[in-house]
């Protein structure tokens, strides 16, 4: 059975790490750690796509807004799966992550409750 990839993209290596290394030990998950929005692009171009992104909103150069609208514009890139993690607590936000993205899981969490909140995602990705 082939394993699921998740990229998640956020400027913070100490985030990266925990969602890689927490996943890891939980979970069959493939994480591929991702420190741009621009990376991840580069990924894309190049055929590595994700089952899953897990998406920080706040990044320098290309938020994940930016990320999101760029994706959603795309045929070929439109229907990768996003679940935002995020300090963007504000209902705008929330609201417009509810609209973009499958979830909206907000930071610090546990990685027990996003591990969760994936197998939730994919659950209802499968029986689409």
């Amino acid at each position: 059975m082939k394993k699921i990839k998740i990229m998640a993209v956020d400027d913070n290596e100490d985030v990266l790490f925990s969602i890689k290394e927490g996943l890891k030990a939980i979970s069959d998950y493939d994480i591929i750690p991702i420190n741009s929005a621009k990376e991840f692009l580069e990924r894309l171009k190049e055929g590595d796509f994700p089952d899953l992104l897990l998406l920080d909103i706040m990044m320098p150069e290309m938020d994940g807004w930016e990320l999101t609208a760029k994706l959603k514009r795309s045929e070929e890139w439109k229907n990768i799966p996003i679940i935002f993690l995020t300090a963007k607590t504000d209902d705008l936000s929330k609201g417009l992550g509810s609209l973009t993205s499958e979830d909206y899981v907000e930071k610090p969490f546990e990685i027990s409750d996003l591990k969760e909140r994936i197998d939730t995602v994919l659950e209802r990705l499968n029986k689409a």
